[in-house]
């Protein structure tokens, strides 16, 4: 059934300014995965975290992130894009007053917990109501390029952000941040955003469950393999059941009527070649950031608020090329060969990171790779969504937006826990053998770099195979 508030897109006079809206929820998404990094020591000191058990304050987003975002965009679907939209605002705002409340260790897993529930809310919602006002190739190329660099933005300034509240106020706003900007969205959206479509349908909520809990397993069996041991009976027994829930939420979805994820869907050209480049390119991104941060700090020995200052180059490339330049070359190209030059720039980046020195120079060393690097993240990330959505149905448009929202956050959570075992491996090993302990350090950061430039490098191979030449 259709809304008496759909419209004729071409003729949507507050496109742009809903855009606007949008752009800022993908920011605020995207900004709450990296804003706490440098936050996380003070967070330890005042809550009183173990080393291990500090990584489930970011794990605790996103898997809950990656885990909902498909329940979300079915949602979108069935009640429509606005209405979940502004509930996701609502919960991300309460679950961040909590967060920065939060008087232990495990009332901020748990409200970081519920801040992702929020944003799996809010993104798939955000990117069907992108789709659906811009149906114009070329203005869907430039909203699009917004939509980038609104996530390339959130991401770095996430660090930069965090640094400074740190650094000079406190960490609990790391998390506060999120309330005014998520009130003000609340406020204009009624006006701005119009409701969409509602479609008649039921909400598979053990589907749902099944997904999660899977993913929840899993990243915790990676994360936990370098005290458990890889081959422990702990870590090979998460992995065994993760799997097992897995095999079970397929048959499950062949046999429902409405199933969470229809896998005829998976017929859609490049949807899935596409959102398997995606989650590759999540788990080649969010890794060079995430060492890329660690190295300045810990090797460089620059301080939270210099280490954010030097990623804006980066965070500032993308916006530009993605805003001015990636939409059109997605026009004039397609999407495969900006897809694939962007893949091949990214893989270069982190070959060029694995060789970096103890007494790196940003100049040399940082700078023309990090610039690279972005280059690369800009002519491969809207491709690889246009090809992940553009082909799906009008009533399909929410799961396909989850989907692919979906594929990005479990690439970068599965990317991110893998790597990050590698690195703690290789320092573990290199320490056993005598070699000092920055040297290790340095060592693990460009063996991660590596395992990130093949996981990029795969990404290439999968589009120059799988994914279709296709004009936007």
């Amino acid at each position: 059934m259709k809304n008496k508030t759909t419209f004729d897109a071409g003729s949507y006079p507050s496109r742009w300014m809903a855009l606007f809206i949008l752009c800022v929820a993908q920011f605020v998404v995207i900004m709450d995965t990296s804003i706490i990094g440098v936050a996380l020591p003070a967070i330890k000191a005042d809550l009183g975290y173990t080393q291990s058990g500090l990584q489930w304050v970011f794990n605790a987003y996103v898997i809950t992130f990656g885990g909902f975002l498909l329940l979300g965009g079915k949602l979108s679907d069935i009640f429509g894009a606005r209405k979940l939209f502004m509930i996701g605002f609502a919960i991300l705002t309460l679950s961040s007053l909590f967060a920065g409340l939060a008087w232990s260790d495990l009332s901020l897993n748990a409200a970081r917990a519920v801040q992702g529930i929020g944003s799996a809310l809010i993104a798939p919602s955000a990117l069907t109501m992108v789709f659906t006002m811009f149906t114009d190739p070329k203005e869907l190329g430039k909203a699009l390029g917004f939509w980038g660099a609104a996530a390339a933005a959130g991401g770095s300034a996430g660090v930069f952000l965090g640094g400074v509240f740190t650094q000079w106020i406190s960490w609990e706003w790391v998390f506060y941040i999120n309330i005014p900007i998520a009130l003000m969205v609340l406020l204009i959206t009624p006006r701005y955003l119009v409701e969409g479509e509602k479609r008649v349908g039921k909400v598979d909520v053990l589907g749902s469950v099944l997904a999660t809990v899977s993913l929840m397993l899993t990243v915790y069996a990676i994360v936990t393999a370098e005290s458990n041991g890889w081959a422990s009976s702990t870590t090979v027994g998460l992995l065994l059941v993760s799997a097992a829930l897995f095999v079970l939420f397929i048959k499950i979805q062949k046999k429902k009527q409405q199933p969470l994820l229809p896998l005829s869907i998976f017929k859609t050209p490049n949807l899935a070649a596409g959102n398997g480049v995606m989650a590759l390119l999540a788990a080649a991104w969010i890794p060079l950031w995430f060492f890329l941060n660690l190295y300045l700090q810990q090797v460089l020995n620059y301080s939270a608020f210099h280490s954010g200052l030097a990623l804006l180059p980066m965070t500032i490339t993308i916006m530009i090329l993605m805003v001015g330049f990636s939409g059109k070359l997605v026009q004039k190209f397609g999407f495969k060969p900006n897809l694939i030059l962007g893949l091949i720039f990214l893989t270069i980046s982190l070959i060029l990171f694995s060789m970096v020195p103890e007494n790196g120079s940003f100049i040399i060393h940082v700078l023309p790779a990090s610039i690279l690097g972005a280059i690369g993240m800009s002519l491969a990330y809207i491709p690889g969504t246009m090809a992940s959505i553009s082909g799906a149905k009008q009533e399909d448009s929410g799961l396909a937006s989850g989907l692919v929202n979906t594929s990005y956050q479990i690439g970068s959570a599965l990317g991110l826990a893998i790597i990050v075992a590698i690195a703690a491996a290789i320092t573990h090993t290199a320490e056993s053998l005598y070699v000092s302990s920055q040297e290790a350090l340095l060592l693990s950061f460009r063996v991660a770099f590596i395992a990130a430039a093949f996981v990029s490098c795969l990404a290439v191979i999968i589009s120059a195979f799988y994914v279709r030449t296709l004009k936007a």
